[in-house]
C-alpha cells in the first residue's frame, strides 16, 4: 500500500501539471495583451510623436515577442516575462488573426510620420486589443 502511494502521489501531481500547462500559457497570453492595450493607450495620449511611436514599439514587443515580426529588442519589452509574445503564445486561430491585425495597426502607427496619425492607430490598437476574449 505504502508503494502504491508513493508511485501513485507523484504520478497524480504530474498528471495535473500537464493539465494545467495550457491555462498558464493562456493567462501568458492575456497578461501580454492587456499590457500591449496598455502601452497603445500611453501611445495613444503621449504629447510628442517620439513618446508614441516608443509606447507602439512597447505593445508590439508584447504582442509579437522575440524573434516576431516587427520586434525591436532596442526597446522595452514589458512582457518579457509573462511570454514568448501573446500572437506566438496562443493556439486559438481566431485570437491569433485578432492579435495579428493589431500588431498591423501598431506598425502603422509606428512608421506614421505625423502625431495625429500616430495617435490615431495607437488608439485602434488599444480598442482592438480590448476587444480580443
Amino acid at each position: 500500500m505504502r508503494s502504491l502511494l508513493k508511485t501513485s502521489i507523484p504520478f497524480a501531481i504530474g498528471i495535473a501539471a500537464l493539465a494545467l500547462a495550457p491555462l498558464a500559457a493562456q493567462a501568458d497570453m492575456k497578461s501580454e495583451v492587456v499590457t500591449a492595450a496598455t502601452h497603445a493607450n500611453l501611445a495613444a495620449s503621449a504629447s510628442d510623436l517620439a513618446g508614441t511611436h516608443s509606447h507602439l514599439h512597447h505593445a508590439l514587443n508584447c504582442l509579437v515577442g522575440p524573434g516576431g515580426t516587427g520586434f525591436d529588442d532596442k526597446e522595452l519589452n514589458p512582457c518579457a516575462q509573462n511570454g514568448h509574445g501573446a500572437i506566438p503564445d496562443t493556439a486559438d486561430a481566431n485570437t491569433k488573426k485578432s492579435l495579428m491585425a493589431a500588431a498591423d495597426k501598431a506598425k502603422a502607427g509606428i512608421a506614421a510620420g505625423d502625431l495625429k496619425s500616430a495617435q490615431k492607430d495607437a488608439s485602434e490598437t488599444a480598442a482592438m486589443l480590448k476587444a480580443v476574449k
